[in-house]
């Protein structure tokens, strides 16, 4: 663990005014869905509103010539028509709406401006397919953790897309048009599933990025993210029938695809996890995902809940943009609940000092992941005290626990949660949650550092820090040792230190204080 980091981003908090409110939407017209984001931008940070979503299938009224039919303009125009009623009162700079593959390939797509006029308000951009693909990196990046260099993967309905960048920065991006609706529509008629069907979607899917092999491998990347319906519809099954974790990897495609290819009709597959209206969208996307894994030898893969509708989004306002998204959630959470951040400092910096002393984490591979997220667990502790001071605790775990929190994956949220339920009172071991990705054992070390690095600023302001604490760990057995005299001079923490000794005794836990 890089200490010095840790610390900086536990003083980092800008004391700088952020009063600056506007609300916004984006608009993502798909070639499967449309889909509208209302969002307020408060406090240095995006707060959802609502989310609309009208599965369109733009991309079924397209025929081999390019034409555009009348029944998919008038789906389409009737839920802009909808979305226009939302919209009401907003005024064009705040309201930024995309048309993607579908759209951009109609011939007559002008047709279709015109018809959607007559009830929305709002101008259309029809974006290029490497402007997709750089939009979906951004809303990939704007709400995930991870920094560095990523390989992103997108299947809409239209189109697929693959980005590799670094942070926020897309290095190399591409659209490709192959989707879950046009793939629907060409390679399994009247939703007919065959293994020649699938195997003739994959085959087209993998003669159309195959040139992209060579350059993408050569750029490498450290995480693989996919986002949108398919992928998203891909972890649910892997999570439903596999590993709750729904991580993505080649050989789980294979056991999906073995079980879809033993139902004959969209109608027919039944899988846990997959939901009835999406079978159809799910087969060929499948497939296109198969040969993505094939084409870049995908070892995993992570699902994404940002995409281009994030994307869209963000770009409407240009601070956003900061190295560490976790950074500006706090941030912004800081400012929401009116945080004591001296208090805050307090803790975390305690926190810090206990981890760097714990070096046995079962998990070592997630152990700096798992000390950051101790880190924000000791700075947003609090946020639940305007709630009520009475189970301050609760309130705090409920607001982390329900909130968006761009930086955070649901695994990430779920154990920040879990630490400040736990901050303070006896607990019993039945307490703490299973985890996909992290052990019971090393959740179980970072609540019991957690409520140290509390109970020895219980205090507050009136806290004397202790420069030197000697904190060793053996199993079940931690002992602490302060420099001389400091317990003698601090009564109220030597008392809390004993009630937190008797507490752990109940758990079969020992803490040696000296």
């Amino acid at each position: 663990m890089n200490n010095i980091n840790l610390i900086k981003k536990a003083t980092a908090l800008s004391k700088a005014d952020q009063s600056y409110v506007r609300e916004i939407a984006a608009i993502d017209l798909g070639s499967n869905s449309f889909h509208m984001i209302i969002a307020r931008i408060v406090n240095g940070s995006i707060q959802i509103l609502s989310r609309l979503k009208q599965k369109v299938q733009l991309a079924k009224g397209l025929d081999e010539n390019g034409v555009l039919d009348q029944e998919a303009i008038t789906r389409g125009v009737n839920c802009l028509a909808l979305f226009a009623e939302r919209l009401h009162g907003f005024t064009a700079e705040n309201v930024n709406v995309v048309g993607t593959y579908t759209l951009r390939s109609a011939v007559n797509n002008d047709e279709f401006l015109r018809q959607a006029k007559q009830v929305f308000p709002y101008p259309i951009n029809i974006i290029s397919g490497k402007t997709e693909a750089k939009m979906i990196y951004s809303g990939v990046s704007h709400t995930q953790p991870e920094s560095g260099r990523k390989l992103v993967v997108d299947i809409g309905g239209g189109s697929t897309e693959m980005i590799i960048g670094d942070d926020f920065e897309p290095i190399i991006a591409e659209s490709r048009n192959m989707g879950c609706v046009s793939f629907a529509k060409q390679f399994f008629p009247d939703g007919t599933i065959s293994p020649e069907n699938f195997d003739n979607a994959r085959q087209a899917a993998l003669s159309r990025i195959h040139d992209l092999a060579e350059p993408y491998r050569h750029l490498g990347w450290q995480y693989v993210l996919g986002s949108s319906g398919t992928i998203k519809t891909v972890h649910q099954v892997i999570a439903a029938t596999l590993d709750p974790d729904g991580i993505i990897t080649a050989g789980r495609l294979d056991f999906l695809i073995e079980r879809t290819l033993k139902s004959t009709h969209f109608d027919h597959l039944k899988l846990p996890g997959l939901i009835e209206e999406r079978a159809d969208v799910f087969v060929p996307g499948l497939a296109i995902l198969s040969a993505v894994f094939d084409t870049y030898q995908i070892e995993q893969m992570r699902y994404s809940d940002g995409a281009l509708r994030e994307g869209v989004m963000y770009s409407l306002d240009k601070n956003f943009q900061v190295k560490n998204i976790r950074q500006r959630t706090a941030e912004a959470l800081a400012e929401q609940f009116n945080l004591d951040r001296a208090q805050a400092e307090r803790v975390s910096k305690s926190a810090v000092q206990l981890a760097q002393q714990f070096h046995e984490w079962q998990a070592s591979e997630f152990a700096d992941e798992m000390q950051e997220i101790l880190l924000w667990a000791a700075l947003l502790h609090e946020v639940g005290i305007v709630i009520n001071h009475k189970n301050m605790q609760k309130h705090s775990a409920y607001i982390l626990a329900n909130m968006e929190l761009p930086g955070f994956d649901k695994e990430q949220q779920r154990l920040l949660a879990t630490l400040v339920r736990l901050q303070i009172h006896p607990f019993a071991l039945n307490d703490i949650p299973q985890f996909a990705r992290y052990t019971p054992q090393d959740v179980l070390t970072l609540v019991r550092l957690l409520r140290l690095a509390i109970l020895l600023n219980r205090s507050r302001q009136a806290t004397e820090y202790a420069e030197k604490i000697s904190l060793k760990t053996h199993r079940t057995l931690w002992q602490l040792q302060f420099e001389n005299a400091y317990l003698a001079h601090n009564s109220l923490v030597l008392n809390d230190l004993t009630l937190e000794q008797k507490s752990l005794i109940e758990i079969g836990l020992e803490l040696s204080v000296e």
